[in-house]
């Protein structure tokens, strides 16, 4: 096999969004491929049996996503641009079930009723004039990716599967997402945005529709219940099999930490939720954009879901009546993006990736322990894998800092190196094939070492590593960049007068922040920066939250800013952003652009239009190509010689 290239980006094709059919017979799951004369992502919904045989076609794409089983499992249920259809399982032409006239701002992804008669959705309950002014009084009111919000807020919609009938169930300034249905299908869970006043720090909670009321009083929307007491971080939910209860993925507290695993009553809507696997300090991960996971559901009495351990997402089981946990026998490096469990078959499917793979659909008899792999979409591209070499550094003030270390092993020692920090803070590195940072393989095939450190802050070491850097960015985590390479550099391995720094999102700010305290790097790659934590606080749809809960507010927020150390920069520094973030706002760029460019820096901005903050895993394949060729170019042109050696300049 031959090494990953740049515009190997067009080959890849990337499974993902697993649905397992009720009688555990058959993944439904999403194949994602680059169109480069459209310059987008395709997405078409493909079959596979468990029990083997080559993937089936089911719909033409190219904005199929988000297929569901219905209960009977004849049929699917997914997203076409936007608006729910149907297809039989066995193929044909797909059906719409809303439409722009039915549903003039798109649907979302199904929850079917038990009985199969009926689906709800999460979407928004107004479409913004994009002309129109944009009225804000509370405090959440744009979102990266989407944009400005205004008004719109997201509502709890059904839709009769015979006639395409919608509903909605919901109606208020709450933000209204994930239903799921009681086994009985009288009633609809949902997470909903708590406020007025607190809604921009996401204080969110479980509430509960009970339909009967709508046959009894008539009246929709119906009024929801909230369930459980006290301040709740809420995310995915899953009713009990009994329905006396919904298993919540959150926390019981407004603050940073792990999600966790709790038990909610819904017999006693006010009793406060009972933590369940309180020993594990792992995270529980429900999987999300760039954080893979999968969301925690019931077989049997048992609960399945998945847990960041050492930068991996992993599978758990917690067996009923039990408050102790155990991973599922998998390979340990073997990631989880994705899982859905067919109870009555004792069947879980997933999409995963290792160390040979970026992503393939993988089964697994929950009886038998017996692992199957269902699909050779990576084996058809050919290439060949980086190695990551696991290392753990100790620091100066004791703490060990896990990393790891890819480079070819024919490579000569003493070449250049480029460090590598993760965005989040609270992400993790993890030793899987990995199909967004294309530039690492571009490197090492070139005779580059690459350095990936799991810092302060990081996930999947203990909850003690995950805030070891609250109200001290930067600060507190410095060292566990400086320090690693200097190990490196003492052992030989690398050149330390051709150090590169690179990092995206809390990556871009770490690139910012050792740029301007360490003399270090010969070049630096900052993408989706942060600058000035102070102007953040105000312009990112997060920012207040972030300078609340990570930073701390009043005098940490100028102190932890880059911008406050940029007169000691000198490094040439290369600023890739995209100019429609909303998460980390161009204008974080922009300040540090005209800082550079004003003292004197060899600093070039590059903004890439229309991409939100998450453009290098989901925007255009021209534009993330675009991001790692100039990333090469930059730290090859100014480390391609020690900084001692005369130039031909």
């Amino acid at each position: 096999m031959t090494p990953l290239t740049l515009d190997d980006i067009y080959r890849l094709q990337l499974p993902g969004d697993p649905d397992l059919s009720p009688d555990g017979s058959r993944v439904a799951y999403v194949l994602t491929s680059q169109d480069s004369v459209l310059d987008s992502a395709a997405h078409a919904i493909y079959v596979v049996a468990t029990a083997g045989g080559r993937p089936r076609r089911l719909t033409n794409g190219p904005a199929d996503t988000a297929p569901r089983w219905s209960p009977d499992g004849t049929t699917l249920a997914f997203l076409r641009a936007g608006q729910l259809h149907l297809i039989a399982a066995d193929g044909g032409e797909a059906r719409p079930l809303t439409t722009g006239q039915t549903r003039p701002g798109g649907a979302g992804v199904a929850a079917w009723c038990p009985d199969g008669t009926r689906i709800a959705f999460s979407a928004a309950d107004s479409v913004r004039d994009p002309a129109a002014p944009v009225v804000v009084d509370e405090g959440y009111w744009k979102a990266d990716g989407v944009g400005l919000i205004g008004a719109a807020r997201n509502q709890i919609f059904v839709v009769d599967v015979a006639d395409g009938r919608v509903e909605q169930l919901t109606d208020g300034a709450d933000d209204c997402t994930a239903p799921v249905w009681s086994p009985d299908g009288t009633r609809l869970a949902f997470v909903g945005r708590s406020g007025p006043g607190l809604e921009y720090l996401g204080v969110s909670a479980p509430y509960v529709l009970d339909l009967r009321l709508e046959v009894e009083t008539g009246r929709i929307p119906v009024t929801p219940q909230r369930i459980g007491t006290g301040t709740l971080l809420a995310g995915a939910l899953c009713w009990y099999p009994d329905a006396s209860a919904l298993l919540v993925t959150g926390r019981t507290s407004l603050s940073v930490g792990h999600l966790n695993l709790l038990h909610q009553s819904v017999a006693e809507p006010a009793a406060p939720p009972k933590l369940l696997a309180a020993d594990q300090d792992r995270n529980v991960m429900p999987g999300a954009p760039g954080y893979p996971g999968a969301l925690a559901q019931f077989h049997g009495d048992d609960i399945i879901y998945a847990v960041r351990d050492h930068g991996t997402s992993r599978l758990r089981r917690l067996p009923a009546g039990s408050d102790t946990a155990h991973y599922l026998d998998l390979p340990p490096r073997l990631a989880i993006s994705g899982a859905k469990v067919a109870s009555a078959a004792g069947v879980v499917a997933f999409v995963y990736s290792d160390e040979t793979t970026f992503a393939e659909v993988g089964v697994m008899d929950l009886g038998s322990g017996e692992f199957t792999r269902l699909t050779e979409h990576t084996a058809t591209v050919g290439i060949k894998p980086l190695v990551y070499q696991d290392r753990n550094f100790t620091i100066s003030d004791g703490t060990t800092v896990p990393g790891f270390v890819l480079r070819d092993p024919a490579a000569p020692i003493g070449g250049p190196l480029l460090v590598d920090v993760h965005g989040g803070p609270h992400n993790a590195w993890s030793p899987q094939a990995d199909a967004i940072h294309l530039y690492h393989h571009e490197l090492v095939a070139r005779g580059w070492t690459i350095l990936l450190l799991n810092i302060r802050g990081s996930d999947g070491y203990g909850e003690s590593h995950y805030l070891a850097a609250l109200g001290a960015w930067g600060k507190a985590d410095e060292r566990d960049v400086l320090e690693p390479v200097a190990t490196l550099v003492d052992e030989g391995l690398v050149d330390p007068e051709r150090v590169a720094l690179t990092g995206y999102s809390y990556g871009g700010f770490m690139s910012c922040w050792l740029s301007a305290r360490s003399e270090l790097f010969a070049a630096v790659v900052a993408g989706g920066v942060v600058t000035d934590l102070r102007s953040m606080a105000g312009t990112s749809d997060e920012g207040r939250a972030i300078a609340e809960f990570e930073v701390g507010g009043g005098d940490r927020i100028a102190g932890s800013s880059p911008l406050a150390y940029v007169d000691a920069v000198r490094a040439p520094t290369l600023i890739l952003h995209g100019a429609a973030d909303e998460r980390c706002p161009p204008g974080q760029a922009e300040q540090w652009f005209q800082a550079l460019k004003s003292r004197g820096v060899v600093v070039r901005m590059v903004l890439y239009p229309e991409a939100s903050h998450l453009f290098i895993l989901n925007g255009r394949p021209s534009h993330r190509v675009d991001y790692s060729r100039r990333l090469v170019d930059w730290v090859t042109a100014h480390t391609g010689h020690s900084r001692s050696e005369p130039t031909d300049d």
